[in-house]
């Protein structure tokens, strides 16, 4: 009997990057027209090991093959000329130009040297709409786009290939239910033309139903490989994180008390209208909905980071104005961003200063002259609380797991003395067991007199954490769901109603 050809074979692959080994004697492989998922905690070697296949990074040792044939793979353009394609999880799009732009950007005019730019546009349409986003304009700018849209034209970026291998790296991280099962469609798609797809995601429902196959990696080396029907969705946490998880969202166990914020009749041109809700300490208040439909822009609107048309905000009870982040900091209102390294941290300060920057009048004294020992004093003390897992506090937050990072976004809000917690997309990119960390740390807050507010593409967030869900539909709260009644076809129900209506 032949051996089996694979669409790409690795054998024997390891890396270092000086003294820290990234990949041991790492293998693995695709077949033709079949999903494999890549799992594993951040760190585990994932990410290294798909850009040694797309040509981004070269291993020290082990070979590669495609189709049973030896290949080597210098840099990207050999990795394109081979037919991997790659859709990074940190998004590699150029926000000045355009959506169409962006997507055939690796061949724009390869023949005569002039761009059709109808036919560019018509042609960026169509992948969209073959993606399952025909609502994205393709002459406008990513710039102008939420981070949501941006990860669909960083997906159409990747279909736009004639690929053989397409890897995907946290495709849905920021899209909403519908919006997956959207893309679902189009990777079965390509499934059925024979390409061979490796699908890297934290969600592990989203493993169980798109993947044929699945390897887990740990510490560098792959751990196991398995049918989604041979083993369970704990027993898999238990392979990624080398420990039984008893429980991924902690029981809710905090009182309410006095109501901490009420929003009345906020609106703002055409991205929401009339919504109302008031939030009290102790409540954790989820906003679900689809991808548009306002969430993220009522949570900036609260904070002061985009400016709204009308309404009113009340914190304690209290009326208050607000026109920028500072005036909500001022009355005890935070958010934790759905982009963290865009808006939640500076990468490249340590931790200690990322901590301390929006409380830095606390630790300042006389002229405004930082006291260092006082700094390190909150730094450190808030980096226990939320235990930020690093060297040290003067470590870069660049250095730190997506996880870790997260929890300095969280710590440095706590500073602040906060009342209340806008969470936008607050476990976006974070392995399952940092995951379980931060849905026990928001758990805690809540239970320490914080009202929260948060917004989750991850519907078993909204289930497993909230104790109420206000559905957003088309810019307008569609629905209300409490205690049992929060369920995913409760969701979408409401989530979709109003489209539906529409058409």
């Amino acid at each position: 009997m032949l051996p089996e050809t694979y669409r790409v074979e690795i054998a024997g692959v390891s890396k270092s990057f000086r003294a820290v080994q990234a990949l041991k004697d790492a293998s693995f492989n695709v077949r033709p027209g079949e999903i494999h998922a890549l799992v594993g905690e951040n760190g585990a070697g994932k990410s290294t090991l798909m850009n040694i296949l797309s040509g981004v990074l070269r291993q020290d040792s082990g070979t590669i093959r495609m189709d049973g044939r030896l290949v080597e793979i210098p840099d990207p353009r050999a990795g394109r000329r081979l037919g991997i394609g790659i859709i990074h999880q940190e998004m590699a799009l150029v926000p000045a130009l355009t959506v169409a732009e962006n997507i055939f950007i690796s061949h724009l005019s390869r023949r005569s040297g002039l761009v059709d730019w109808h036919d560019l546009n018509h042609r960026a349409g169509e992948l969209l709409a073959r993606t399952g986003f025909p609502e994205i304009d393709p002459r406008a700018t990513v710039a102008s786009l939420g981070v949501a849209y941006r990860q669909v034209v960083e997906i159409a970026k990747g279909l736009s290939e004639n690929v053989s291998v397409l890897i995907l790296d946290e495709p849905t991280a920021v899209l909403a239910p519908q919006e997956v099962e959207n893309l679902f469609a189009a990777l079965r798609g390509l499934r059925e033309q024979g390409v061979g797809l490796v699908y890297i995601s934290h969600r592990l429902d989203e493993i169980f139903r798109i993947a044929d196959r699945i390897t887990v990696l740990k510490d560098g080396g792959v751990v196991r490989t398995v049918l989604p029907s041979e083993i369970t969705p704990a027993d898999l946490i238990g392979l990624m994180i080398g420990r039984t998880l008893t429980a991924m969202f902690p029981p809710r166990n905090s009182t309410a008390g006095a109501e901490a914020l009420r929003v009345e009749a906020l609106h703002r041109g055409g991205k929401f209208r009339d919504v109302s809700f008031a939030v009290r300490a102790g409540e954790i208040v989820g906003i679900a909905g689809l991808v548009g439909s306002g969430r993220t822009e009522i949570l900036r609107a609260i904070f002061g980071a985009d400016p709204k048309d009308g309404g009113t905000i009340c914190v304690g009870g209290r009326r208050v104005r607000i026109h920028s982040p500072r005036d909500a900091v001022r009355n005890g209102i935070a958010l934790v961003p759905e982009s963290r390294k865009d808006h939640g941290v500076i990468l490249g300060m340590s931790i200690r200063k990322n901590i301390t920057l929006p409380s830095i009048g606390r630790v300042a004294g006389a002229f405004g002259i930082i006291r260092q020992n006082k700094e390190k004093s909150v730094a450190q003390r808030l980096s226990g609380r939320l235990r930020i897992k690093s060297r040290s506090i003067e470590a870069e937050v660049a250095e730190l797991s997506g996880g870790n990072q997260q929890k300095v976004v969280l710590a440095k809000w706590l500073g602040t003395d906060c009342r209340v917690l806008l969470l936008d997309e607050p476990t976006r990119g974070v392995d399952v067991g940092a995951k379980a960390e931060i849905y026990g740390l928001i758990n805690d807050l809540a239970g320490a007199g914080l009202a929260i507010v948060m917004v989750s593409s991850e519907m078993m967030e909204m289930i497993g954490l909230c104790d109420r869900v206000l559905v957003v539909s088309q810019g307008e709260i569609g629905g209300v769901l409490e205690g049992a009644a929060i369920t995913e076809e409760n969701i979408m129900r409401l989530a979709v109603r109003r489209n539906a209506a529409a058409v």
